[in-house]
């Protein structure tokens, strides 16, 4: 048997996926996550982040804990080894914090090859002093239960993950993060991109400056404008 636990899901999606995962002794359900922390010695106050993503095979009557235990040392040691090869002018304090940059950069990248360019708009800032703005933390941040686009309300909406209305890294992880993603937060791209916006088909247009973010704001705009207008004919 083998049951795919994927990048960016959180820890409750990741559960989930346990719980319907064919032939697996399910012990999960009793145990919520103060206990899981316990279990897996997590000194956090949240086991977001530390279950790596990947395919995981079982054998009939193995435990859905086992399988996050193996993805829980999987990350271990995978954060273990990417901190180990930062680059040194970080502007991270400890590999935890490589972890929650990691998973917010999972969160904000479609595509793999643009996750090290993300992760620089974001070390950039953090050097800076600049709000992340990252919109996944906002959603995080208004929990479980939201569903859909953000809204201006929501961005002004202050909670210990809006990153709009509070500086630095949030408290904890957003997601747990893959490989790519941890190398991008310990090894980012070099530029001097402080924005980006999305394009529409998956990627996005990176700026140095704020006049540059602003035209492409304006062309992301043209372009969901002109989507719209395809699909209402």
């Amino acid at each position: 048997y083998q049951v795919t636990l994927f990048e960016g899901w959180t820890t409750a999606s990741m559960r989930n996926a346990l719980g319907v995962a064919p032939a697996l002794t399910r012990l999960l359900p009793k145990i919520d996550d103060t206990h899981l922390r316990e279990i897996f010695a997590i000194a956090e106050q949240q086991s977001e982040g530390w279950f790596f993503p990947d395919t995981y095979h079982y054998n009939h009557g193995d435990t859905d804990i086992s399988i996050l235990q193996r993805a829980h040392h999987r990350m271990q040691r995978m954060l273990a080894e990417a901190w180990s090869t930062r680059n040194p002018n970080l502007p991270l304090n400890n590999a935890y914090d490589a972890l929650i940059l990691a998973s917010i950069v999972e969160k904000e990248a479609a595509v793999d090859f643009e996750k090290p360019l993300i992760a620089s708009v974001f070390t950039a800032r953090l050097a800076r002093g600049m709000r992340l703005q990252a919109d996944p933390t906002v959603a995080y941040g208004l929990g479980v239960g939201f569903k859909g686009q953000l809204t201006r309300t929501h961005l002004a909406s202050d909670t210990p993950y809006n990153t709009y209305t509070r500086k630095g890294l949030p408290p904890s992880p957003i997601s747990n993060p893959g490989r790519a993603a941890l190398a991008a937060a310990t090894q980012p791209a070099e530029t001097t991109f402080l924005y980006f916006v999305a394009r529409g088909n998956g990627e996005h247009q990176f700026s140095t400056t704020y006049r540059e973010h602003q035209k492409a704001v304006l062309a992301y705009r043209q372009t969901r404008q002109r989507q719209s207008s395809r699909k209402q004919k």
